[in-house]
């Protein structure tokens, strides 16, 4: 069993026509419609034994690929427009495995506002990787958010419950959090990021990259059901899952004190302060401890943060 480019060519020129492409079909570049707006970009990667097991359904993987670099967009504000899909696959995959693979990435694109435009495909021993990279707009021309930009005196607020996404197979299927972004920015918001690494990591990371510290109140954690699952019921551990397991791909967001509150189709959840100082600090009720480095989170290749 294997898969041959040349017969993927073929099959993807009797795909429907991007509308966004302005340019030839089957090019290695696309040349897109003119954009409204600042344009923003990122890349993602998804790859196999990594952020999917092996056995995960193949367009079950292309469309995570695809979701989980337009959340990094969801982080900026941005309107998704369009993704490329690079696809590096081992000889035992056979061409239905790639074409799931496309279709996959293809219907979370096009699910989100967006179109998968290019892309290139290559046979290579090891483990599969997707590599997605998004395109997408911003509106206005004020400051864009970044996870460097939190301020003391602002709230942390989070969009969603977190922790459980690997045990439930919910990683699979991440929601960016797009009208969250937007509606964040309206509301003042002027750093934010997404939660890929586990929460407490990601607040950690979001408090040095500012120069400042991020108390986050314990008891205030939305966590979610299958954290709970998870823990097995056991309320302590599931909260460890919440501050740990990542992967929940929910927006974080620091605004001032007193700015409106989530808009009908967009909500958060108050968790912390941002305050003089440095470092993430976790307020429970048995006290107040710092969270150090090594506590939890995926950090690839391992180690301390440098």
């Amino acid at each position: 069993m294997s898969w041959s480019e040349d017969n993927l060519h073929r099959w993807l020129a009797e795909q429907p026509w991007p509308v966004g492409l302005a340019g030839a079909r089957g090019h290695d570049a696309a040349v897109l419609q003119p954009l409204v707006g600042r344009p923003v970009v990122c890349a993602d990667q998804c790859v196999e034994g990594v952020h999917f097991r092996p056995d995960a359904d193949r367009g079950a993987a292309g469309a995570k690929a695809v979701l989980r670099t337009l959340s990094d967009l969801a982080a900026t504000a941005a309107t998704p427009t369009s993704v490329t899909l690079a696809v590096r696959a081992p000889e035992g995959w056979s061409e239905v495995d790639l074409q799931r693979v496309i279709l996959g990435a293809r219907r979370a694109a096009v699910a989100h506002g967006a179109e998968l435009v290019a892309g290139d495909l290559s046979m290579a021993p090891g483990p599969a990787g997707l590599t997605v990279t998004a395109l997408g707009v911003l509106e206005g021309d004020g400051t864009p958010v970044a996870r460097d930009r939190a301020v003391p005196g602002q709230d942390v607020v989070v969009t969603g419950p977190l922790g459980g996404s690997l045990a439930s197979g919910r990683h699979l299927e991440p929601v960016p959090r797009l009208a969250e972004g937007r509606a964040l920015v309206r509301a003042g918001a002027t750093a934010m990021m997404d939660v890929s690494d586990g929460l407490a990591l990601d607040l950690f990371r979001m408090a040095r990259s500012s120069g400042v510290a991020i108390e986050l109140e314990a008891s205030a954690v939305p966590v979610h059901p299958d954290a709970l699952g998870a823990a097995g019921g056991d309320a302590r551990a599931a909260l460890s899952h919440a501050l740990h397991d990542g992967e929940d791909h929910e927006l974080l967001a620091c605004l001032p004190d007193g700015s409106p509150g989530a808009s009908p189709g967009a909500t958060w959840t108050r968790i912390g302060t941002v305050l003089e100082g440095a470092g993430l600090w976790i307020a429970a009720p048995s006290g107040r401890s710092q969270w150090e480095p090594g506590d939890g989170g995926w950090i690839h290749g391992g180690g301390p943060l440098g």
